[in-house]
């Protein structure tokens, strides 16, 4: 049960880490590509510490690489939102401005998990966290709020992604079960926090939230969009070209 959990938090800053290392070199700017970049690393190394967590509870024995590059599509726990593709740097921005503020909530709340290695990871990943969402809140306002084309691209972003910010608070049943042993978070609890503060962001960027209250699902339960096996297809071909190696 922790093992399918601390999965799931895993997958979450592996793939987004993914889709992040997919603009190295294709920044708007040099600055924000070198940004772009050190966020991805930093996400890869969270991951990293939860992959080897995992690792020790795994009943098939695997490694944190087996892990985190030889499932199969249906065995990644990650959300919908972060698997989504870069169509441009409004997307990317928006997108992880989204995860950032669930993330620091979330985050913040393991720092209290009555598991101690969790709540010392999360210790650990809680200032790279707050930097990342300095970094995208800053961009959702300057585009949100800046030229009519800046604008227009990030109300787009959000029109296309803001169905799957749901997803972020849909607990399942591990979650409640380790909720009530104090180890998760209760991420239903998270949803008020993290809408205010979203809220109030995109006001100021002059952003309206799509109408509609109907959301995405599935990525919990490893059912995924159709990018994720593109994505995969690239994330696992050296291991699966070259078996054993290791980060």
């Amino acid at each position: 049960m922790l093992f399918e959990y601390i999965l799931q938090l895993a997958d979450n800053q592996l793939i987004l880490a993914q889709r992040l290392s997919e603009l190295c070199g294709h920044g708007p700017a040099l600055e924000q590509d070198i940004a772009i970049t050190n966020i991805s690393l930093d996400l890869i190394g969270q991951s990293r510490l939860l992959f080897q967590y995992a690792g020790k509870l795994d009943e098939q024995h695997r490694n944190e690489d087996q892990l985190a590059f030889l499932r199969p599509e249906k065995e990644y726990r990650n959300l919908l939102l972060v698997e989504q593709p870069n169509r441009d740097f409004a997307h990317v921005v928006l997108r992880q401005y989204l995860f950032d503020e669930f993330n620091f909530l979330n985050y913040s709340g393991l720092t209290n998990s009555k598991d101690e290695e969790l709540a010392a990871i999360a210790t650990k990943s809680l200032m790279e966290v707050k930097y990342h969402l300095r970094f995208s809140k800053n961009w959702v306002l300057r585009l949100g709020d800046g030229t009519a084309i800046s604008h227009r691209k990030m109300q787009d972003a959000l029109n296309n992604l803001w169905m799957y910010a749901g997803e972020m608070f849909e607990k399942t049943a591990i979650e409640r079960d380790l909720v009530k042993a104090g180890i998760a978070v209760d991420v239903e609890q998270l949803m008020p926090t993290w809408k205010e503060s979203v809220m109030s962001t995109l006001k100021e960027a002059t952003l309206n939230i799509p109408e509609g209250g109907w959301y995405q699902s599935g990525g919990k339960k490893g059912v995924h969009s159709e990018h994720l096996g593109h994505l995969l297809a690239e994330m696992q071909f050296m291991q699966r070209a070259y078996p054993n190696l290791t980060w």
